[in-house]
């Protein structure tokens, strides 16, 4: 749109707003069009720095077309791209953005885009201790198993399996899914392991 790419932000919000109402009304609140007038009205926000209103947008849309596409539709990843950039303005750390990393990390993962899921998976750090980096060093491992590296793969989900029994304690599902993990890979793989 010319106004928009003219950096008149506010015509192309009134522009985006109309034509997003106008999308609902006639094509309903989760038809493709709708929510991408709704993505297009986010972006305008996040241009104008609005970034609570393009962030509450965006996460709308991304929520709606993960349950309409599915989390492996090129929209939804478009969808998650759009919520990390206005994220980054919060900071890297974020749980929120951190948790968009590691939902992106999962999409590139179950895509066979090892390499794009690692490099997400490294990234997101809230410290050791806390549950999500558990679980992120959980991911992670799965990554470096399917990749078939299983020392590395074997190494990483037992500091992970250590961590939850020393955090979460012995009878926590996510320690005892860790200790199943690594009881299962070491059925499987007990001469590379060695």
């Amino acid at each position: 749109m010319a106004l928009y790419s003219d950096g008149r932000y506010k015509e192309a919000e009134e522009l985006f707003v109309q034509v997003m109402e106008m999308s609902k009304r006639v094509l309903g609140e989760e038809h493709p069009d709708t929510l991408l007038s709704m993505g297009n009205l986010a972006s305008t926000y996040r241009n104008q720095g609005r970034w609570k209103e393009a962030e509450e947008l965006s996460v709308q849309v991304m929520e709606t077309r993960k349950r309409v596409l599915g989390e492996e539709h090129p929209d939804m990843l478009l969808s998650m791209g759009n919520l990390a950039s206005t994220k980054r303005v919060v900071g890297e750390e974020h749980p929120d953005t951190l948790l968009s990393m590691g939902n992106l990390a999962s999409t590139y993962r179950n895509q066979g885009r090892w390499k794009e899921a690692e490099e997400l998976e490294v990234q997101r750090v809230l410290g050791e201790e806390h549950p999500d980096t558990l679980l992120s060093i959980s991911n992670f491992a799965f990554t470096l198993q399917t990749q078939a590296r299983q020392k590395e793969a074997f190494a990483l989900m037992e500091r992970c399996f250590l961590l939850r029994q020393q955090i979460l304690g012995e009878q926590h599902p996510d320690t005892q899914s860790s200790l199943d993990t690594l009881a299962s890979w070491r059925a499987d793989c007990s001469d590379e392991l060695s």
